[in-house]
């Protein structure tokens, strides 16, 4: 058991990293002078990565990496790290970004950034229309457009018109994902277009004062509503479309058993909202559109931040159970965001960012 132990405590205390351009690891020589090293995942943005190398040669007394190709722009890079060669894939993308710095009281270093590739779906504006589409159909469309395999789950409802107005494709995306409570992530070459997958179970678990370091939760009822409306006018009919929303249409409840509405409704009454600024197409939509709205809203009735020991599983878009913190703010929670990262100096650390619809 002894052993057992003192081999946990070496894995958590000895991180490996690995860090591949164009299919390749780094160089010994590019490795001595790895400064430090970031990944940045959010369900709601582009990831994004950046590693910073030392860029003076002592011996020819002259900057070095900075003109080198393996750093040119459009490579494609990819970041692992983990424990003990059990290394896991935390960023693949492409370079997008450099950015020397030249200080008069440090030597000069190099910073390298990347974006997954969502970056390619935010370069042109577009004005274009979708006609007898679903959500998901228009999902696989834009993503086979720039060179993405699409991975959508079905949205059901077909629209019978939906226009881009001015908008990238990723912005026009974006907001179609949050009318119906999904998400739009790129892994790799795959986009996915999905609803919040707070339903699933937990990847891990954090205990605080293990391998929870730090956490920072705050629980509110503002903007936690009983109902949720929906109006539009259907012209051929003369008649408006209404759709509701209430208590018990969260969506899975993170094994807890008191939503935010629900508990809002019980502290304040009556707290009905009516959303009447998204026109609608059909009774279809306007459902569609009210119960994506209510569990969007309801899972903001918990967020939280914290920093644990690096945890390559704590990704953006899974679930982790967090522990010791009392009956309340113990239990599972949504990851929005991580940023992972490393110094061969200091080690390896995650932060996070979390939500949660129930306690």
């Amino acid at each position: 058991m002894d052993n057992q132990r003192n081999n946990r405590n070496f894995d958590t205390l000895t991180p490996e990293l690995r860090l591949r351009i164009n299919g390749n690891e780094l160089s010994n020589e590019a490795k001595a002078d790895l400064i430090a090293v970031s990944v940045t995942e959010d369900v709601d943005a582009v990831s994004m990565c950046s590693f910073v190398l030392l860029s003076w040669d002592g011996k020819e007394m002259k900057v070095k990496w900075i003109d080198e190709s393996l750093f040119a722009e459009g490579n494609p890079v990819e970041i692992q790290v983990g424990y003990r060669d059990q290394l896991q894939t935390l960023f693949k993308g492409e370079i997008t970004g450099l950015e020397p710095d030249f200080d008069t009281a440090e030597p000069p270093t190099l910073t390298v950034r990347g974006y997954d590739r969502r970056h390619r779906l935010m370069r042109l504006r577009r004005t274009r229309s979708f006609l007898n589409m679903k959500d998901s159909d228009i999902a696989s469309q834009i993503a086979s457009g720039a060179g993405l395999t699409p991975d959508v789950q079905d949205s059901r409802v077909t629209l019978d018109y939906v226009l881009q107005h001015n908008q990238t494709d990723l912005e026009f995306l974006e907001e179609r994902a949050h009318h119906i409570g999904y998400e739009v992530i790129v892994s790799d070459r795959s986009l996915q277009f999905r609803p919040r997958s707070n339903g699933e179970s937990e990847v891990l678990t954090l205990r605080r004062e293990v391998e929870l370091l730090e956490f920072h939760p705050r629980l509110t009822t503002i903007g936690q509503v009983q109902e949720m409306q929906v109006r539009g006018w259907n012209p051929q009919q003369k008649q408006a479309w209404v759709a509701r929303s209430a208590t018990g249409d969260e969506g899975p409840l993170m094994r807890g058993s008191n939503s935010g509405p629900a508990v809002a409704g019980r502290a304040f009454g009556n707290t009905g909202s009516t959303l009447v600024d998204s026109p609608v197409q059909s009774q279809a939509e306007a459902d569609q559109l009210a119960k994506g709205r209510f569990g969007e809203m309801a899972l903001h009735y918990i967020v939280g931040h914290g920093i644990c020991i690096g945890q390559p599983a704590l990704r953006a878009g899974k679930v982790v159970k967090i522990e010791g913190l009392g009956r309340r703010f113990s239990g599972l929670y949504y990851v929005t965001l991580t940023e992972h990262a490393y110094k061969p100096t200091t080690g390896y650390r995650t932060a996070f960012t979390v939500r949660r619809n129930a306690t």
